[in-house]
């Protein structure tokens, strides 16, 4: 086959697919997918061939995008990222394709033409289920900001057959149900089975040494998987496209036949099966030991692929694996891919026969570690003994550079308690493998993802280790993609804002500056106000489709979406509620304007007490909704199955958003940047990004209680009395005591007796402490929201100052402060 040296005259030759930008273009192509790639015509296509044959129709002009990207890295010899995580969460990718093409509006009139509505096409894509939440939602906007800058790279994860679960809830309470997000087949990627990998799990190591008695070690699997990429372009802005490649799980042999012509057909497809199911949910239950051995097989299934991937790219550009680190820099995505550490110095050492100390200088300086949690539960550990039945020679390595990092402290001036404190090996107890300590020492770069979390991760998680290599710490504030959470989510805000300063913004965010002058323009405000007001139609036609719960437009809208935790505290939220329904119920005072108080995430399935709060939130709106003497005035609402594509919807229509969880427990937070850039309000504490938000929007323009994170150390450290709080508090006993109420529990006195006891005994989270501090901002807050003037300038003000939110920014400090890449634009 003769060489093609640049990708722009292959396109440009007779014969070859025809993938223009104009709307006569996309129309042709479109109408070539549903008739050649699908075998269908108009008049018997359902909406899912339309929206198959559309994004074939994008996915083209986006892959010719990546062709050119890639042949443009390879022909300046650039060095590149390899992320890694164990989660994304990219959301719908037709809307956000076609705004990265700039080819909305024509494919809007090309489908219209075709007596087609773009936005029942839209409606039409599932949401990936490839992540959980935040962590995987902020890598997916990574992945947009990686190839809008144009930074060489390659994302890593899993392709999970179904993600965590799907959400109902039944008589108030979770129920999960499985997310079959590929039932009607993905047409964004592309399988690769030529790039396939065997990973090996259990068995046994046989050391030998040869004639020059140097050591070698075998590892003797009990099993062997294949792993096979399957390969979805990401588009940048007006720029780039990078990869994200995802592993599926495999059996090395589909079939046995000796077993098939014996008559035993399970035994027959065992093997298929049981390799399949590595990579069959996301994040299983790992409450028991079967799903914690399944979860760490995850993490090492995708952490092998990839790391073998990343080295057959290496040497395919004919350089020697001494030199990886200088052409590969590869982030670990919070702990879940630590084990990577371990399994480069494998490779390295046992496949490529390098010697130790150079196979950890290569380690040492290709990975950083970035972490996204200050919660102990969240730093995971590893039974010892499970690493010796999964990963027995991942387990002698660890063992390895514990033995050797612990030599190198004691020459420290390092007390016996610091060096125990930073020992890989936790041994209180069942010994465990500290998978932190792992990332940490086997890493060049560590960072937390916000000012204050980065701060606590170097006084508290990992201070041992900030005071032996203080360099090696950093910080890099979370940032959102405001091209999905803002130009695609919010259109209507997205055109007046271009109407007045330009679209400048769309690729540099801190030009949204220039809209502070209009905040003091009556006319401007107006037009803001009007452009919330259809959202907030919009957002409340969805509440009724998706709850049957009518509310008021203009009623304001309260809203507070994110994981379902005690430290998050929706629970405070709910305590506020009931106070505001005891005040006009019992006291028959109604000073409080029409809100609607919208609520949304998931629980954990084997995490009660969150489960509870959701049936807590539900009992209340139950309660509320359903009281005319309250019901005109307050509406309570718990949207289910919350997802990026639901997102898109309550981001824009939001007036208020709820960022109250205990100071020194959220790292960052990216709810509340999205909240904020689409003109909510923030009533939150000193928390994670809240801070940063805080000191950019201007403190009289965000609604601040609570304790501080030093406050809430000093509390807990004198002793922390919650019983005396609610005894003192009328208001507040009123509201806790309610929880156990008839009213509320309908004859059932144990239904939330646990989040009574808790609160009361316990109050892990200092909800009893903030709770008079919040109440009190909350009036304030119906203050402001009374003046709608003052209201609408708070609000301009908010999204004119989230500059630096942007994930664009994110990526430009990781590129700065801890990768040494320079951006390579096509």
């Amino acid at each position: 086959m003769p060489k093609i040296k640049k990708t722009e005259n292959y396109f440009t030759q007779p014969g070859v697919a025809n993938i223009g930008l104009s709307k006569e273009d996309i129309k042709t192509s479109f109408l070539e997918k549903l008739f050649y790639s699908l075998g269908r015509i108009p008049v018997v296509a359902t909406k899912n061939d339309f929206y198959t044959s559309l994004a074939l129709t994008v996915r083209d002009r986006v892959f010719r995008k990546y062709v050119k990207s890639l042949e443009q890295y390879v022909e300046e010899d650039a060095r590149g990222v390899a992320y890694l995580s164990a989660e994304y969460l990219p959301g719908p990718h037709l809307g956000n394709n076609l705004l990265n093409l700039e080819i909305m509006e024509e494919t809007r009139e090309a489908l219209a033409e075709l007596n087609l509505n773009l936005d029942e096409i839209l409606n039409e894509e599932v949401e990936p289920g490839l992540g959980n939440g935040g962590l995987g939602r902020l890598a997916s906007c990574y992945m947009d900001s990686l190839a809008t800058l144009g930074i060489p790279s390659i994302a890593y994860g899993i392709r999970y057959e179904f993600g965590i679960f799907k959400q109902e809830i039944q008589d108030g309470w979770q129920i999960e149900s499985t997310d079959k997000w590929l039932h009607n087949r993905n047409p964004w990627e592309v399988i690769r089975p030529e790039i396939s990998f065997e990973v090996k799990f259990g068995g046994h190591t046989e050391h030998s040494r040869d004639q020059d008695n140097k050591l070698h070690i075998e590892w003797i699997p009990g099993t062997e998987i294949k792993g096979t990429a399957f390969d979805t372009p990401i588009l940048g802005y007006q720029s780039n496209a990078i990869i994200l490649r995802l592993w599926k799980a495999e059996a090395t042999e589909s079939f046995d036949f000796a077993a098939y012509n014996l008559g035993d057909y399970y035994r027959a497809v065992e093997k298929k099966m049981r390799s399949e199911n590595i990579t069959k949910v996301l994040y299983p239950n790992d409450e028991n030991l079967s799903g914690k051995e399944l979860r760490l097989k995850q993490q090492y299934f995708f952490v092998c692929c990839s790391l073998k991937d990343i080295i057959r790219l290496h040497l395919l550009q004919g350089r020697k694996l001494e030199t990886l680190h200088e052409k590969f820099t590869i982030q670990l995505n919070d702990t879940h891919p630590s084990i990577a550490v371990a399994e480069l110095m494998r490779l390295l050492v046992d496949v490529h026969q390098m010697g130790w100390e150079d196979a950890w200088k290569v380690t040492q300086n290709t990975f950083a570690y970035t972490n996204h949690t200050l919660l102990p539960e969240a730093l995971e550990k590893w039974p010892v003994n499970l690493l010796r039945n999964l990963l027995p020679r991942h387990l002698e390595i660890i063992y390895e550079i514990n033995s050797r990092f612990i030599t190198e402290i004691r020459e420290k001036d390092f007390s016996g308690e610091q060096i125990s404190r930073m020992f890989l090996i936790d041994d209180r107890g069942e010994p465990t493998v500290r998978m932190a300590h792992l990332a940490t020492v086997g890493s060049y770069k560590v960072n937390g993802v916000s000012a204050l979390h980065s701060g606590l991760l170097q006084e508290q998680v990992l201070k041992d280790f900030a005071q032996l290599w203080p360099k090696k710490f950093t910080n890099v504030t979370n940032g959102i993609t405001h091209r999905r959470f803002l130009a695609v989510s919010n259109p209507r805000l997205a055109a007046l804002i271009s109407e007045n300063i330009g679209k400048d913004w769309l690729t540099q965010l801190d030009k949204l500056k220039g809209l502070e002058p209009f905040a003091a323009n009556k006319d401007f405000r107006s037009k803001w106000m009007q452009v919330k007001l259809e959202n907030k139609k919009n957002l409340a036609t969805h509440i009724k489709e998706l709850t049957g719960i009518e509310i008021k437009p203009e009623m304001l809208l309260d809203i507070q979406v994110k994981r379902i935790h005690e430290y998050k505290r929706q629970h405070l939220k709910v305590l506020h509620i009931l106070s505001l329904y005891l005040q006009i119920k019992k006291d028959k005072q109604n000073t409080v304007p029409p809100t609607a108080f919208v609520f949304a995430g998931k629980a954990a399935p084997g995490y009660f007490m969150a489960k509870r709060i959701i049936k807590l939130i539900t009992s209340v709106g139950d309660l509320i909704n359903n009281d005319p003497e309250v019901n005109g005035t307050l509406k309570v609402i718990f949207l289910p199955n919350f997802s990026v594509k639901l997102a898109q919807h309550v981001y824009p229509g939001a007036d208020l958003s709820e960022q109250i969880s205990m100071a020194g427990k959220e790292a960052s937070g990216t709810g509340n940047m999205k909240f904020a850039l689409n003109g909510a309000l923030t009533v939150g504490t000193l928390d994670g990004a809240n801070v940063e938000i805080r000191e950019e929007v201007g403190e009289e323009n965000f609604f601040l209680f609570g304790l501080t994170t030093e406050e809430v150390a000093d509390k807990k450290k004198q002793g922390y009395h919650p019983y005396k709080i609610y005894s003192e508090n009328e208001n507040l006993k009123r509201v806790i005591d309610f929880l156990i109420s008839d009213e509320l529990t309908k004859g059932d006195p144990e239904l939330f007796r646990s989040v009574y006891d808790n609160l009361l005994n316990q109050d892990p989270y200092l909800l009893l402490e903030d709770y008079q501090s919040y109440v009190d901002q909350m009036e304030n807050v119906y203050k402001v929201w009374q003046d709608p003037e003052k209201w609408a300038q708070m609000s301009i003000l908010n999204v004119a100052n989230m500059g630096k939110f942007s994930s664009d920014r994110s990526i430009k400090d990781y590129c700065e402060k801890i990768w040494k890449v320079g951006a390579v634009k096509v």
